[in-house]
């Protein structure tokens, strides 16, 4: 190529985000050059721009996208569109040894420890690519992300043919949650959110779906099942009061995942804990996803997209050009109109 520069959103430091022009990332040994086609706003990104900050200033954020690959020292790359594992583990670690990247001690990542997506052009490792067939768009690749972090909790969950699953939180990623449970059978699915825009838009996608503000989940829950709970529960809020109501819907030996990212610290109640004890729970936590040639998570969730088997389609509400970052970030931290899910788009 013989541009040298590229827009970009540039953090300089925490709440100090610049579109402007910066150098071209160059490509390293293994790697490709993107063009980047579409990158989704994680929630993950509100807090990292704008108040705990990346691990090194200036960073340009963002994680859950995809692209078309313009240079490669592997001719057979070049033009394919690919999405993008963001995690770059230090493959010497216990973890690593056995696959689990996930977990790795020493890891690097795109958009919070290096350069992501909210850009033009990025770098990539061959090794983080998964590539998909041009017949599905740009945006619904960049789905990819969250689809396999959804995929990873359900798996957790152990959904079976006939299992009844709540889940605490109805954004991209809970509504997600609900697809893989439906593609695994859940008799019923049940999701619980403070905010009615989400749950309208939940119930418009078939799912049974409760106001925490004006109905008691819990006791929903327990009505919809007769009296005996859920099979699963998840956690997708983080928040003390959601794991808690997790703990009392769940059954009797049912599982409870716990996959919100809390804000703050999180306590439990004395009968909270009780209800650990008392009906022998099953906690598990959530962290990512499996992306190694045992599991990739990535691979079945991208095929379960090009599929429609997992619709993403309707859950991104909002496009925006990088140029716009303001109106996109105000859009979300406002929240005074719906939003699900948010995505920068470069044609």
């Amino acid at each position: 190529m013989n541009i040298h520069q590229m827009k970009a959103l540039n953090l300089h430091a925490v709440g100090d985000l610049r579109y402007e022009s910066v150098s071209l990332p160059k490509r390293e040994q293994g790697e490709v050059l993107m063009k980047i086609h579409a990158c989704g706003i994680c929630g993950s990104d509100i807090p990292r721009i704008f108040s705990k900050g990346t691990y090194h200033f200036p960073t340009i954020p963002g994680h859950e996208f995809a692209g078309e690959i313009i240079e490669a020292n592997d001719n057979s790359l070049l033009g394919r569109r690919a999405a993008v594992f963001p995690l770059l583990p230090c493959r010497k670690c216990e973890a690593c040894q056995v696959g689990e990247y996930a977990q790795c001690h020493d890891y690097d990542y795109y958009g919070s420890r290096r350069d992501g997506a909210f850009a033009e052009y990025i770098a990539v490792k061959n090794w983080n690519l998964i590539p998909f067939a041009d017949t599905i768009s740009y945006e619904e690749a960049a789905m990819c992300e969250p689809a396999a972090v959804a995929l990873h909790a359900i798996t957790l969950a152990d959904i079976k043919a006939g299992d009844t699953i709540a889940i605490f939180g109805a954004g991209p990623i809970g509504i997600m949650l609900g697809m893989w449970a439906r593609l695994n059978g859940a008799y019923r699915i049940i999701l619980c959110d403070i905010d009615s825009t989400k749950i309208d838009f939940a119930r418009k996608l078939g799912f049974d779906s409760v106001n925490s503000r004006e109905t008691d989940p819990v006791e929903f829950i327990r009505n919809a099942t007769g009296g005996r709970g859920a099979d699963a529960c998840i956690e997708g809020a983080g928040v003390a009061q959601t794991w808690e109501q997790c703990l009392k819907a769940a059954k009797s030996f049912g599982t409870v995942v716990c996959m919100g990212n809390p804000m703050g610290d999180m306590t439990l109640t004395q009968k909270g804990y009780w209800e650990i004890l008392r009906k022998q729970l099953t906690l598990k936590g959530t962290w990512n996803s499996c992306y190694n040639d045992t599991r990739n998570e990535w691979r079945i969730a991208l095929d379960a997209i090009e599929s429609h088997r997992i619709d993403v389609r309707p859950l991104i509400s909002h496009r925006f050009e990088l140029s716009q970052y303001e109106e996109a970030f105000k859009l979300m931290r406002e929240r005074r109109e719906f939003f699900n899910k948010v995505m920068f788009v470069n044609d």
